[in-house]
């Protein structure tokens, strides 16, 4: 009899035991679910701020630079045209990207003047005045050999991407075929053929190294360059999708 009642005690007790424990977890799951709720929105609005971000960001980046760029251009041409030929002189607001039209027109003019006969006449005349200047003359030649290798259109400049080892054996870095190494250098180097490669760094591609590489030690890819340069700025973080 007595342990039949000390049964009973026992079950009761355990089942009130675990009602207990019951109400207790559902106590604190409805206390955690508005912190689980406010949790789960944070997070969406943070994903949305930046999904928001990667599409706002490079369109106000690029309207920055180009406005940027446009007014750069107006502050330096605008002071050199005349008053009477300047069109902000008629009227009481700015307006930004006159300079660069005015930029454009000149330097077609003058194109077009020195495909004549006379046009290359007057530049010969003035070649050959800065020519007698010492300093004059190795930044004019320098910036006329630049600018000529780079508006000058050749299949070979800057069209291809290729890898090869540098700075070791193992270690493979990116670069841009500018074009086959002169004769000189390959006579000199004795070692083939060679490829005058551009290396550019990373996030500033503008800067870089010019390596003459062999062309058996090079492998070209099949990457765009435009691809190449994001993967190349991004610093790995972009890569371009692999061409089948």
């Amino acid at each position: 009899m007595l342990l039949k009642e000390y049964c009973k005690l026992s079950i009761l007790f355990t089942n009130s035991k675990t009602a207990i424990n019951y109400l207790f977890m559902l106590n604190l799951d409805d206390q955690l679910k508005p912190e689980r709720k406010k949790s789960g929105f944070l997070a969406r609005l943070r994903g949305n701020f930046l999904t928001g971000l990667v599409i706002v960001l490079p369109v106000a980046l690029t309207i920055w630079m180009v406005w940027s760029f446009v007014g750069f251009v107006d502050n330096r041409v605008l002071p050199l045209v005349p008053s009477y030929y300047n069109p902000l002189t008629y009227v009481d607001f700015n307006i930004r990207g006159v300079g660069v039209v005015i930029f454009l027109i000149f330097t077609t003019l003058m194109g077009a003047i020195t495909k004549g006969l006379f046009g290359r006449q007057l530049i010969r005349i003035g070649e050959s005045i800065v020519d007698r200047v010492p300093v004059v003359r190795s930044i004019y030649n320098g910036v006329k050999q630049i600018v000529e290798t780079i508006t000058t259109s050749s299949e070979n400049n800057f069209d291809k991407v290729c890898m090869f080892e540098y700075p070791r054996k193992g270690i493979w870095a990116i670069g841009f075929i500018s074009t086959k190494t002169g004769s000189e250098i390959r006579e000199k180097a004795g070692a083939g053929e060679l490829y005058s490669i551009f290396v550019p760094t990373t996030p500033n591609p503008t800067s870089g190294f010019l390596l003459f590489v062999p062309q058996k030690d090079t492998i070209v890819l099949d990457m765009d360059v435009e691809d190449a340069a994001k993967l190349i700025i991004s610093a790995g973080i972009v890569e371009p999708p692999q061409k089948k």
